[in-house]
């Protein structure tokens, strides 16, 4: 969808821009200006350093080669002008040769650039290989449920990180998971693929929904820091007509009702801790159950949604735009939220945002295959 949105903008303006900025054809239209400046004024030797712009623009957006052609036709177009307007010898040659310099280090800066490119592309390609390792792409169809998921990472090449959720159709049910880990960076990727790999080995073996939890817990504890923890929601659907939900000191997973259409925050009857923090309290996770109809929706999100903010230090009121946007099709559901949110920031968030729909249809046609189980580890893509 986005990539429609975006297909008609290739060909307009703003690529017509980028490709003048990005190519040669700026570089050169700033020698031939300097030509024509000193054409018109006669000035001579005035205008002539200001050549050099030509070669240290084109370091920018140019390979060596294109940076030297480029200093080779400002210094031809130079010296004949500077012999034109009758420039002496000596300071037309310093002129060249400042230029010649000017180019040669030019050149030497493109190499570099095209050097830190290459390697900033092999560390790329290694990112996007563990993303498709960590990552999976959810489908539209999950056991009973549509689902739909969105994802906005704070830094623009964000590609995996601390935001993690998973769905999985296991013989006890759809079970999901919706959680954040404490912290950034390798250390948080560590984390959540840890706390991946155990929910989605212990979804498929144990049947009661607490105990999936309680291994997570144990895991964790195993293997975090005093001070780490991860909030998370765990959720599955045992049965026909219900949904179990298990909050680990997450923001409570927002329930839409088909009947009324009315937004209700799922809270917690027994607050519990994070993730990996429960030997510090004498709580547990308690198992929450909830009628889930045909046509209800259930919401889970990470805080880097409810605590957005607009330049008026407003936060992002997502239950309401919930209320605003829901509909029968999950993903044009996240796709209006998820746009609102960025309009709300002003384009771009300061945290990672995670959203995940799962919708109950009155009725799967006979036909619709059901898909493989995914898992899903988000940091900061784009959606």
């Amino acid at each position: 969808m986005n990539q429609a949105r975006h297909r008609g903008a290739v060909h307009g303006p703003t690529h017509l821009f980028r490709h003048v900025v990005a190519g040669p054809v700026l570089p050169v239209l700033i020698v031939l200006v300097v030509i024509l400046v000193d054409l018109a004024g006669g000035a001579g030797m005035i205008w002539l350093p200001l050549l050099a712009a030509g070669p240290a623009l084109a370091a920018s957006t140019n390979e060596p080669r294109g940076v030297l052609c480029i200093g080779l036709f400002a210094a031809l177009l130079g010296g004949l002008l500077g012999i034109r307007d009758g420039v002496p010898a000596h300071e037309l040659m310093a002129v060249l040769s400042a230029l010649a310099a000017v180019t040669l280090a030019s050149g030497l800066a493109s190499a570099l650039r095209g050097r830190r490119e290459r390697v900033l592309a092999a560390v790329r390609s290694v990112a996007e290989a563990a993303q498709h390792a960590l990552l999976k792409p959810v489908p539209e169809i999950v056991g009973p449920f549509q689902t739909a998921v969105r994802y906005s990472a704070a830094a623009a090449e964000a590609r995996i990180g601390g935001d993690l959720y998973a769905l999985v159709d296991t013989p006890y049910g759809v079970r999901l998971i919706v959680g954040d880990v404490r912290g950034k960076g390798l250390p948080a990727v560590s984390t959540a693929a840890l706390v991946l790999g155990v929910f989605r080995e212990a979804a498929y073996d144990e049947p009661d929904l607490l105990t999936v939890v309680d291994r997570i817990e144990r895991s964790l504890a195993r293997n975090l820091g005093a001070d780490d923890f991860v909030t998370a929601v765990v959720a599955g659907h045992p049965r026909a007509g219900q949904l179990e939900v298990v909050n680990c000191g997450h923001a409570p997973p927002l329930l839409v009702r088909s009947a009324s259409a009315a937004v209700t925050a799922v809270e917690s009857s027994r607050p519990a801790p994070p993730l990996g923090l429960r030997a510090l309290t004498d709580e547990t996770p308690s198992l929450q159950v909830l009628p889930f109809a045909d046509g209800d929706q259930l919401l889970l999100y990470t805080d880097g949604v409810t605590e957005a903010r607009d330049h008026g230090r407003a936060f992002y009121p997502l239950a309401e735009g919930l209320a605003r946007h829901v509909s029968d099709a999950p993903a044009r559901t996240l796709d209006a939220l998820h746009d609102e949110l960025l309009a709300h920031v002003g384009g771009r968030l300061h945290d990672d945002a995670a959203l995940l729909l799962i919708r109950k249809p009155a009725a799967v046609g006979p036909g619709i295959p059901q898909p493989a189980p995914s898992e899903l580890l988000l940091d900061d893509q784009a959606i």
